[in-house]
């Protein structure tokens, strides 16, 4: 797969090359799973294809990362009474499983410096085009967690959104996760519930019936249950901070939060300070 999309200079395509060798030998990545969202390295920017759902999904996002962040960073009131036009400027932000961009970009221009990887190169470089095209300055890397956790790198902000019922093995992607966030950062973490709800909602309704995702993209056994979620992040030195669901208003035609996690639930997690 790498091979064949690469169209930048060589030098680029070396290093490629070899972000692949290593991504392929990471536990968390799935082949198949990078496969399958390579396919649509084309399509992550049309808001009515394939990927249309998590285009209606991301308002909601956005909106969660930045006041939750905000709250964290900023004073209770803004200088001059009004709120700064860059709010996450100073942050360094990770984006983990970027795919093409959705919400690197958004992050970038409230002022975030952004780094985001991809274990699919064809994603990669889809989100690198439309984020130069946009005039935005974002870090992109063919690579994972892992290895960026293994190079030692810290960011204040992690993100691991609608990704871990993707990855192969959802300890060691947790651990890398984790080891990313500077003590007192914060870790941000979407999925979908194991609950026969969401099996309905999220698999025989968004792909069967109403084709909002492609068909095969989600496997329900994957699905993380909010108490598995808070174990698992308790266990590699995370701590939850708060927890709410995303619901899909049909009479407003949108997202929005919700205290029901029966189907679509984000968790704001926070590393203690040392």
């Amino acid at each position: 797969m790498a091979a064949k999309e690469r169209t930048r200079d060589a030098p680029q395509a070396a290093d490629a090359g070899d972000a692949a060798g290593a991504a392929a030998a990471d536990p968390s990545v799935d082949p198949a799973e990078v496969e399958r969202f390579a396919r649509l390295a084309d399509r992550w920017w049309d808001r009515h294809g394939a990927l249309r759902a998590l285009h209606a999904l991301n308002p909601v996002r956005i909106a969660y990362v930045r006041d939750t962040l905000v709250a964290e960073t900023a004073p209770a009131e803004p200088a001059g009474g009004a709120a700064p036009l860059r709010p996450l400027a100073g942050l360094r932000l990770l984006d983990v499983g970027c795919g093409g961009g959705l919400m690197a970009e958004p992050m970038c221009r409230l002022g975030a410096d952004v780094v985001a990887v991809d274990a699919a190169e064809p994603n990669v470089r889809a989100a690198r085009h439309h984020a130069e095209e946009q005039g935005l300055a974002i870090d992109y890397r063919f690579a994972t967690a892992e290895a960026l956790a293994g190079a030692g790198e810290r960011f204040d902000a992690v993100l691991a959104l609608e990704i871990v019922e993707h990855v192969a093995d959802l300890d060691s992607f947790a651990a890398a996760c984790a080891s990313l966030v500077r003590p007192g950062g914060s870790f941000f973490v979407a999925t979908l519930n194991r609950t026969l709800a969401a099996y309905a909602l999220g698999i025989v309704a968004a792909e069967r019936i109403l084709g909002w995702v492609p068909a095969g993209s989600h496997d329900w056994s994957r699905f993380v249950r909010p108490a598995e979620m808070v174990r698992l992040l308790r266990r590699h030195g995370l701590a939850v901070a708060d927890m709410r669901g995303m619901v899909y208003n049909p009479l407003a035609g949108g997202w929005t939060t919700s205290p029901s996690l029966a189907v679509n639930y984000i968790v704001h997690a926070k590393k203690p300070h040392a």
